[in-house]
């Protein structure tokens, strides 16, 4: 039997349990897990150095190195999210709809775990114990495949957690790492119908693309971050400055940073020189269409496969327009429905943006950082969903539970 296969069962076994555990009980084992990752916060910490001198070496970029970098404060941050999730309320067993039919049954509607959930993850470490806290939380249980990048951390770290969980109602099996580093085990798990109820991508376009494209588990897809920010001609140029370096400087390598800034043409006559001066400032490679490289030096001229691409790193396009309409039609041709953002004094344009952008988060004078389960008040998030069924945007608690009808009787037959 394949690593897959095992942990898999014995996740699934361990489903009927979570279900019936009581809030207090789960709070409980969340708890536990956040105070094992402090008190070993050493151990994870020289886990994380292995990956990263095992990343240096292969040449890793600085920007995905920093997606696997675990210090001090992050893992308290990690820990400090797996209590925020404990103080949310539990959303297993709340009572959507109610109703009493003419024959005289009652017919409820309550939220219920989903019951296995297979996360499949790249670089960050973060992931293995947000995906474990928010799973758990919900009375499911699951099944992490992390990259390659960072296994030693996610090793260690899902140790961590499992220790603490055995002294917990919880049962230590209901959280899995497949440590596999293969294409194989994923593939295995895309196939996994009956073990797995979902499966949940979480990196890359390649890596979500081949999810979606071969399972026959059901997938709730996350989607790669190329995000926009419009700047029309009547924002404030100290704003847009500064939501502009936050959006791409402040954390370049996460899916909500910015890729492509679209500056309308009366605004870059002005301004643009000062707004570029601020990003350079903030290391970032600046690519210009042909119109930008008439009012500023850039590195590079931005091109369509530019515009397509997520970078993840201190890169950034530069495109000079002419409308609104001419920003809401780029967005439209190569955005990927995540986080998109227009930075404007004209309520009127505000509202269109709002209105018409189709993607999971939209901003009116606000970076697209804050499209994170974190700051929505989620605690964590599991991922950003960019799809339109189930669940949309960062998905906390509720996301990750499906429904149960209850219909009570007194007799009633079918005539």
């Amino acid at each position: 039997m394949s690593e897959v296969i095992m942990k898999t069962k014995a996740a699934k076994a361990t489903a009927v349990k979570l279900g019936t555990l009581t809030t207090a009980q789960k709070n409980e084992a969340l708890l536990m897990m956040a105070d094992a990752l402090m008190a070993d916060h050493a151990g994870i910490l020289a886990a994380n150095e292995d990956d990263l001198a095992r990343g240096r070496e292969n040449g890793t970029s600085s920007s995905l190195l920093d997606r696997i970098k675990l210090t001090p404060e992050r893992i308290a941050g990690i820990a400090e999210g797996i209590r925020q999730i404990v103080e949310l309320s539990d959303p297993v067993g709340e009572v959507l709809e109610t109703g009493h039919r003419p024959n005289g049954l009652f017919i409820e509607k309550r939220r219920v775990p989903i019951g296995v959930i297979g996360i499949i993850y790249e670089a960050r470490p973060n992931v293995t114990v947000d995906a474990a806290a928010l799973c758990l939380k919900t009375g499911n249980a699951v099944v992490l495949r992390g990259g390659s990048a960072a296994l030693s951390s996610n090793r260690y770290i899902v140790n961590v957690l499992r220790q603490a969980l055995s002294r917990s109602a919880l049962p230590a099996d209901a959280l899995q790492l497949i440590e596999d580093p293969s294409r194989g085990s994923v593939d295995e798990m895309l196939k996994l119908n009956g073990l797995l109820d979902v499966i949940i991508p979480r990196g890359g376009a390649s890596l979500i693309q081949n999810v979606v494209q071969n399972a026959t588990v059901p997938v709730i897809e996350t989607g790669a971050g190329i995000c926009h920010t419009f700047v029309d001609e009547t924002a404030n140029a100290v704003m847009a400055a500064e939501i502009a370096v936050n959006a791409k400087a402040q954390r370049p390598s996460v899916c909500n940073s910015m890729e492509t800034l679209l500056v309308h043409s009366e605004f870059a006559g002005t301004h643009l020189a000062a707004l570029a001066d601020a990003l350079r400032k903030a290391n970032v490679e600046l690519r210009g269409c042909d119109r930008t490289q008439k009012l500023i030096s850039v590195d590079k001229t931005a091109t369509d496969e530019d515009y397509a691409t997520e970078y993840n790193d201190y890169i950034l396009n530069v495109r000079i327009i002419d409308s609104l309409d001419e920003a809401l039609d780029h967005i439209r041709r190569f955005g990927t429905m995540h986080s998109e953002c227009i930075v404007t004094e004209n309520a009127d344009h505000a509202e269109r943006f709002l209105q018409e952008v189709d993607a999971a988060a939209v901003y009116h004078n606000a970076s697209t950082r804050f499209t994170d389960g974190f700051e929505f008040g989620y605690g964590a998030e599991i991922g950003i969903s960019t799809q339109k069924l189930h669940a949309r945007g960062p998905m906390g608690l509720p996301a990750l539970t499906s429904t149960k009808y209850r219909i009570i009787g007194s007799g009633q037959i079918r005539k």
